[in-house]
């Protein structure tokens, strides 16, 4: 079976690229999830995030935006003390929760995350047909505009290359190559919710 190039051959590793990469998400949670893994991953490998997941999970309050915004010194502490499994660094954390703030924010302003996100792009995945890993961009005009428009809401280590990620991991855009076993499915069903 094929897969994209960038798949390690680690079981957690493929099924993340088999049941998730690139599969449109429309629950807030899990888009609140993702913008907190992707977030921390900067400077990392994915791999490294991916194997941290449940931890963060717990960490995060099973990443609920409303849990992680009411977060304090308290918890901030936990979070970076030795026995913490995530990533120790506390611009990142102070990162998670200041974008939960306002990932509620736009909760409520726009009647769910999802509804925000995916106006984007009009309610429909950006379907992309490279032949090679090597023809995917790390950023594009899209995702400079959305990092463009987080920073001014007040979030945090959104950068275009972080939000192109991002919008890969959730389904805006499909990338899986043309060549991956995922990619016909997944091309000719942008409806999926």
């Amino acid at each position: 079976m094929e897969r994209c190039g960038w798949v390690y051959h680690d079981p957690l590793y493929v099924r993340y690229h088999d049941e998730e990469w690139g599969v449109p998400v429309h629950n807030d949670r899990k888009l609140f999830e993702f913008l907190v893994l992707e977030s921390a991953q900067a400077g990392l490998s994915w791999y490294t995030i991916l194997k941290k997941r449940e931890a963060y999970r717990r960490a995060f309050a099973e990443f609920d935006p409303v849990q992680v915004a009411a977060f304090g010194e308290e918890e901030i502490s936990a979070l970076l003390s030795e026995g913490s499994e995530i990533v120790r660094n506390r611009a990142k954390v102070e990162a998670a929760i200041n974008n939960a703030a306002k990932f509620a924010e736009i909760q409520a302003r726009c009647g769910s995350f999802a509804n925000y996100l995916w106006s984007f792009v009009d309610g429909r995945p950006i379907v992309n047909a490279f032949r090679d890993v090597a023809e995917v961009p790390a950023k594009t005009p899209l995702s400079e505009q959305i990092s463009r428009e987080w920073k001014r809401a007040g979030f945090r280590f959104v950068g275009p290359t972080i939000v192109y990620s991002y919008m890969q991991a959730v389904g805006v855009t499909m990338d899986h190559v043309v060549s991956c076993f995922r990619y016909a499915s997944l091309a000719g069903s942008s409806a999926v919710r």
